[in-house]
């Protein structure tokens, strides 16, 4: 299976909060027979609380450091199928860390995002006004998301299954690219 880097994971998977990150990369890595990391679940359990509670006791500059660190240790040391929490790739350091890695941006639309996450407030980043608040986030991270994939899967309206045989087919079209060239 492709892998750009001669270490760290086989696919990163990247996105917006409801775009079924942890869900897919999860599933992704049963279907590669490898192991999953998700960064924000391995924050929540270095620092015993949720990333909401990380955010209101420390603030977002605090969360976002152990974030960066977390994602750049994983980078480097995990081989598996790695998902990063939402803002994690905006990031610069995190951003060039990226860099010839297998990256797949799970895209979705704002309907479908509030069908999966509730926009129930209990998102740091979503607890005003969450709807307005994701159209914001996602203007401004659409860009940097499509600049850091390898590969782009649409989300909307399709499930889990779906969207990982996309990411496989996909996966091997360009392991069989580069096996040409």
């Amino acid at each position: 299976m492709v892998s750009n880097s001669s270490t760290g994971p086989l696919v990163v998977v990247i996105g917006p909060p409801g775009a079924g990150k942890s869900t897919v990369a999860k599933r992704l890595a049963a279907r590669l027979d490898v192991e999953w990391h998700d960064t924000d679940e391995a924050i929540e359990q270095a620092q015993d609380r949720t990333i909401s509670e990380i955010f209101i006791d420390e603030g977002e500059p605090y969360f976002r450091a152990i974030e960066r660190t977390e994602v750049a240790r994983a980078l480097e040391a995990f081989d598996g199928v790695l998902s990063l929490g939402g803002g994690a790739p905006m990031d610069p350091q995190t951003q060039a860390l990226l860099k010839g890695h297998t990256v797949v941006f799970l895209a979705v639309t704002i309907a479908d995002a509030a069908r999966r996450v509730g926009f129930d407030r209990t998102r740091p980043l979503l607890m005003v006004n969450p709807r307005a608040q994701w159209t914001a986030m996602m203007n401004e991270r659409r860009p940097t998301y499509e600049r850091l994939a390898t590969l782009r899967v649409d989300t909307a309206g399709r499930k889990p299954a779906a969207v990982v045989d996309e990411i496989v087919a996909r996966l091997q079209e360009l392991e069989q690219q580069e096996d040409q060239s």
